[in-house]
């Protein structure tokens, strides 16, 4: 089985982000940058399904400049098997051109199944993924919570509100995963040095134009502080007035 994951570089969800000079990105000093969270659950599937396989091919995909190679060795120190640089110095916000040119570069793969996460959590659009099967004309399962994979289907469970869904689909399909699907593993010191050896192949793509741009980066307003309106049961009057009068809540 020949299995490509698509990764992302991405800050650390615990880190502290600031607005750029430019107003409309982040200001990366002294950001940590990793890979999308979401990610490492498709990393981690591919993995255990290439284990019960018995062998088969890992690809890891990624596209940004120079500096996502590092988010390609840590799948690679993981265990996949090798990395495709899409090297472009361009951010966008519009998800369909990079989904062009991730496409572009799968068909020539033949892959038998494709991995990404649900959602980068910088953007959170979730829309990447999708695309790439649309694209490519492949059957397309979204946030997949289980997932068993035999020599020519599928079959998917997705948490949807009040229950879970069960999809069943041909191969070769595309899917996003979701956090539970596994417990990613930890890099071993043989799996990182290893990872030095893998080849990454660095493939340098033009966008396609963006329908939509970013015009304003901004924080959240900072929160006022909390209140005490009282102590023990003689608070409860005050909380519930103001949080019908003034929270609107009730």
């Amino acid at each position: 089985m020949k299995i490509a994951v698509c990764v992302k570089r991405t800050p650390d969800t615990e880190a502290r982000i600031k607005v750029g000079a430019d107003g409309i990105s982040i200001d990366p000093t002294a950001v940590k940058f990793v890979m999308n969270p979401y990610d490492e659950f498709a990393v981690e599937e591919a993995l255990q399904l290439k284990e019960r396989a018995g062998g088969g091919e890992i690809v890891v995909v990624s596209l940004g400049g120079d500096a996502a190679k590092d988010t390609i060795r840590a799948a690679l120190a993981m265990g996949a098997d090798r990395g495709i640089l899409l090297q472009t110095d361009t951010t966008l916000a519009d998800g369909l051109p990079v989904a062009k040119a991730i496409a572009e570069t799968l068909e020539g793969e033949s892959c038998d199944l494709v991995l990404f996460g649900k959602l980068a959590v910088d953007d959170g659009n979730g829309q990447v993924g999708p695309m790439v099967g649309e694209i490519l004309g492949l059957a397309t399962v979204t946030a997949v919570g289980q997932l068993d994979i035999d020599e020519s289907h599928g079959t998917a469970e997705r948490e949807i509100e009040g229950g879970v869904e069960v999809v069943e689909f041909p191969l070769p399909a595309v899917l996003t995963t979701e956090k539970g699907l596994n417990e990613p593993r930890y890099p071993a010191l043989k799996g990182i040095m290893a990872a030095k050896k893998k080849p990454i192949e660095v493939k340098p793509v033009t966008l396609a134009p963006a329908a939509c741009e970013i015009v304003q980066l901004t924080l959240p307003p900072q929160r006022a502080g909390g209140r005490i309106v009282g102590d023990g049961v003689d608070a409860v009057p005050e909380l519930v007035r103001l949080l019908r009068e003034e929270a609107k809540a009730l």
